[in-house]
């Protein structure tokens, strides 16, 4: 087998993936692209394991610690646009950076709101 085919594919795969996560807005979209970005990486690690006839197998070994790690991302990473999508109604990054709370007042210190304040606010 050549190397030619799989690198080249790869880099595509990469590229494709690359163009995702700096032009798409919709946070899910993203995550797609890295996970895109992740099976280019290893298909080039599988690719390279099988050019180099490593009795180790560690490109392949690699490549499992690669998809545990790529797995745990995604999951963890959907949990937390779900979260903001609830709290904001949108999962767009652009308006992602508005998350930081208001400062408080030079000379205040931010003191948390008890119940029963919240409910006088609210009032």
């Amino acid at each position: 087998m050549h190397l030619a085919y799989p690198a080249v594919l790869a880099a595509l795969l990469f590229s494709v993936g690359l163009y995702g996560v700096l032009a798409r807005r919709n946070a899910i979209l993203v995550l797609m692209s890295v996970e895109l970005m992740l099976n280019a990486v290893n298909l080039n690690l599988v690719a390279f394991d099988v050019w180099l006839r490593d009795t180790l197998h560690a490109g392949q070994a690699l490549t499992l610690f690669t998809v545990a790690i790529a797995a745990a991302e995604i999951g963890i990473g959907l949990s937390i646009v779900l979260m903001v999508y609830r709290n904001r109604g949108t999962s767009d990054v652009d308006r992602l950076r508005d998350t930081k709370e208001p400062d408080a007042p030079l000379g205040e210190t931010p003191t948390p709101a008890t119940g029963d304040e919240k409910a006088e606010a609210t009032a």
